[in-house]
């Protein structure tokens, strides 16, 4: 799968980001680094290959964040995730690999459009839980088909206002246990194989170095500088998935 140093290189990069954008920056962003890997893989393996190093990362980013979470936000949006993945599960029974690079794309151009259309006018009063459960369908569902189960989670969050900190980690402890919702399917589906659970284990040092960097950066670096660099990084890789799924 992984048949050059070229790739491997690339490879790499992308588990170094998604390491940044889960240990310190809400996990929102991680999903590019699926996106990128889309762009040279088939995107049912881009998506194999990610979760194992996703659920690794999900893994040393806890400790930092242990029970700093909002629990009772985090109860909301599971039970909402769970029929949000099992709903992801069939359509991956039926997507081909157009489907599916077209998904990703309209995901990460979405993200980019709700990050920055303007806040002026948009209610600031907590949602009711309600809309916590819907948003964690959304996210278990998106999460599922392209590892982009943020900006649901996110958009729930925010409204509650948590803290930063408390933010990071509610989101940290979802993916969690999201992530472990979605590995079973993935491997009954024939999403992960030797080869790419072999090149798991090459890249997951630069999964983990990505998650030191992330926790560090999280008190560091400003929120704006990392994002803007990853709208830039999804608006072209989200253009291009659609392309070569229409073309």
């Amino acid at each position: 799968m992984i048949d050059s140093l070229g790739l491997f290189a690339f490879a790499a990069l992308a588990a170094v980001f998604a390491g940044i954008s889960k240990g310190g920056f809400g996990s929102g962003a991680a999903f590019a680094s699926s996106a990128l890997l889309a762009i040279v893989l088939p995107p049912a393996q881009a998506l194999g290959l990610m979760l194992p190093l996703l659920m690794l990362i999900d893994v040393a980013t806890l400790r930092p964040y242990w029970r700093k979470w909002s629990v009772a936000d985090a109860r909301v949006l599971l039970i909402g995730a769970v029929p949000g993945v099992a709903l992801g599960a069939g359509l991956f029974t039926v997507a081909n690999d157009d489907v599916l690079r077209l998904l990703i794309g309209a995901v990460s151009l979405g993200f980019v459009a709700w990050q920055l259309w303007p806040r002026r006018g948009r209610p600031r009063k907590a949602m009711p839980e309600w809309v916590g459960f819907v948003a964690g369908a959304v996210g278990g569902f998106t999460s599922f088909v392209s590892h982009a189960g943020g900006p649901p989670v996110a958009v729930y969050l925010l409204s509650r206002g948590v803290s930063k900190t408390a933010y990071q980690a509610t989101t940290v402890l979802i993916f969690w246990v999201i992530n472990i919702a979605k590995a079973v399917p993935y491997a009954f589906l024939g999403v992960f194989t030797l080869q790419t659970l072999w090149a798991d284990v090459l890249l997951a040092p630069f999964a983990l170095l990505g998650a030191w960097i992330g926790v560090k950066a999280h008190f560091a670096i400003p929120d704006r500088v990392f994002f803007g660099l990853t709208y830039l990084l999804l608006t072209l890789t989200g253009s291009k998935l659609i392309w070569d799924a229409l073309s």
